[in-house]
């Protein structure tokens, strides 16, 4: 464990620092970074100045954001200590779990599942939320049979479901995976590709084989897939079928219709768990064709054991401009 601030609360008032001590200078140099990048990273997020004296380093700045810089170091540190790696997600996790936690209200949903840390183990790596909103939903999706994360691109909700998916799959808790995708073309015609109807469906499912290529070696994910205990097809294939014993996910569901919703929904099977997720601001139906994303929502949302998830720009992972793209988007679609 790092040793806490060494200075008393009066010396911080006066002197605007934390002095933190850490005992292993080779966990130091990992959290600082290379050429200081992780330091550097917290200093510019936080408007702190962090310098390094031997085995201290010294966090200088506004109260808040100092006493905040000082836990985002430590619980890395923590992390170091346990054989992990810190890597530029991992200062983003930290920096947002910190904040998130002093402005979520008291009764939030947010405020279930404060406090432990959340892992996801998949055989290539390990996967850990990075907002509270994330976090929530992961209780979710291993608490519920049936689970619905919805919200904008690059918030996590289909990536966390396949890790969790991959997870219950390689503890045995399913015998299957199914990954289904509505094949809605978002403006583009497809149809006409070459090959034959794998060739021609396969783009529209890359986004679940980008997801698998992360957390199963390529080799075992290609052996797996061969056996049909992976399986990854359009919506229209799940007609008629009873999924037993499986853990599935229904990606891009804002583009199911709601006849294609509740026939997805009621192929749920004994022994399986079901996630849906999707965009409402991402509809590509047809005009006047009703979303069954929506529909659900508006049905299930009184049934038990049936959670809704809900995230925002906030919780977008992707680069830090995609928060932003997707916020401008939002405020001019508000009326005035």
């Amino acid at each position: 464990m790092a040793i806490g601030a060494l200075n008393d609360a009066q010396n911080q008032t006066a002197t605007h620092e934390v002095l933190l001590e850490f005992p292993d200078n080779r966990l130091l140099i990992d959290l600082c970074g290379e050429y200081d990048r992780n330091l550097a990273d917290i200093e510019q997020k936080l408007g702190v100045q962090i310098v390094r004296r031997g085995n201290q380093l010294s966090v200088m700045g506004e109260d808040s954001a100092r006493e905040q810089a000082a836990g985002v170091l430590t619980a890395l540190y923590d992390r170091l200590e346990t054989g992990r790696s810190v890597e530029s997600g991992d200062i983003d996790r930290e920096l947002r779990m910190g904040q998130e936690a002093d402005e979520a209200e008291p009764d939030g949903q947010l405020q279930m599942f404060r406090g432990g840390r959340v892992e996801i183990k998949t055989r290539k790596k390990l996967v850990e939320p990075r907002t509270e909103a994330q976090k929530a939903y992961v209780h979710s999706l291993f608490e519920n049979e049936l689970a619905f994360g919805i919200g904008p691109a690059g918030t996590g909700k289909t990536y966390l479901a396949v890790a969790v998916g991959v997870s219950m799959f390689i503890t045995g808790h399913v015998d299957r995976i199914i990954l289904s995708r509505p094949a809605v073309e978002a403006g583009e015609k497809l149809g006409y590709l070459p090959g034959d109807m794998k060739d021609k469906v396969d783009p529209y499912m890359q986004p679940l084989y980008d997801a698998l290529n992360d957390f199963l070696p390529g080799k075992q994910l290609a052996k797996l897939i061969e056996e049909k205990r992976i399986e990854i097809a359009p919506l229209a294939f799940m007609r008629g079928r009873t999924l037993s014993n499986a853990f599935v996910v229904l990606d891009e569901a804002q583009n199911a219709t709601t006849m294609q919703m509740k026939m997805f929904l009621t192929r749920l099977g004994e022994g399986s768990r079901m996630v849906i997720t999707g965009d409402r601001s991402q509809v590509d139906l047809p005009r006047g064709v009703q979303s069954g994303l929506a529909d659900a929502e508006r049905l299930l949302k009184s049934i038990p054991k049936i959670s809704f998830n809900y995230f925002t720009a906030r919780d977008v992972v992707r680069h830090p401009l995609v928060a932003a793209i997707i916020e401008a988007y939002d405020a001019d679609a508000m009326p005035a």
